[in-house]
């Protein structure tokens, strides 16, 4: 597998920056292995559980696509006695966020969205109570600079945390990099990054 290098973006305006680099980070995923992903996916339960230890209600997100791997990852949470919201579809194809009940419970109710609880929805505003925010990103880099898939919901939804919930996202380790990102004025820093090398806070971490 080829080492990811990002695109030099310095003379692009942020959201055409932010497109080239998304376009090199997704093509970088497609060359994962599978068993590549299975072995992240081991590693990530040990280090999310080591996050969320103690905690009682944790919002996390099914992945796709070659995202780090968090199937496994969310019934590990559940067997841990940790209550754990997911983003699903609401009334009239809001984003919101349903409890998980097992995996078997999980499905795909819109074409090219992840599967979902199939429960009662709530909006974001439950994300007031949630202790820990495991949430997905294409690069994070040390200053807790987040590029995502575009849509913003998740910039959206950390606004409307509780003051001392923890926020991570999830990446494959050479995802988290020291290189600038592009950014404006909505995009949301994130404290602490989880690869499968471990638990590592950014700078962002500090004025916590």
């Amino acid at each position: 597998m080829n080492q990811l290098s990002l695109p030099k973006t310095a003379q692009y305006d942020p959201e055409d920056a932010k497109q080239l680099v998304r376009s090199a980070i997704r093509a970088h995923r497609k060359e994962r292995a599978d068993a590549v992903l299975q072995e992240a996916s081991e590693h990530l339960v040990e280090h999310v559980l080591r996050f969320v230890d103690g905690m009682h209600c944790v919002a996390c997100y099914v992945s796709v696509n070659k995202e780090p791997p968090t199937r496994t990852l969310c019934t590990a949470i559940a067997d841990a006695g940790i209550q754990l919201l997911l983003p699903k579809l609401g009334p009239r194809l809001t984003r919101s966020w349903g409890y998980f009940r097992g995996d078997a419970d999980l499905q795909t109710m819109a074409p090219g969205r992840p599967p979902e609880p199939t429960g009662p929805a709530f909006d974001n505003s439950i994300l007031a109570h949630v202790d820990a925010m495991i949430i997905p990103a294409l690069t994070v880099n040390a200053a807790g600079e987040r590029l995502g898939q575009g849509g913003g919901w998740y910039d959206r939804a950390l606004k409307e945390i509780g003051p001392h919930t923890k926020v991570a996202a999830l990446l494959f380790s050479d995802e988290f990099v020291h290189d600038p990102l592009p950014q404006d004025g909505l995009d949301v820093r994130v404290p602490f990054v989880i690869t499968p090398d471990g638990v590592f806070p950014t700078a962002a971490a500090r004025r916590l």
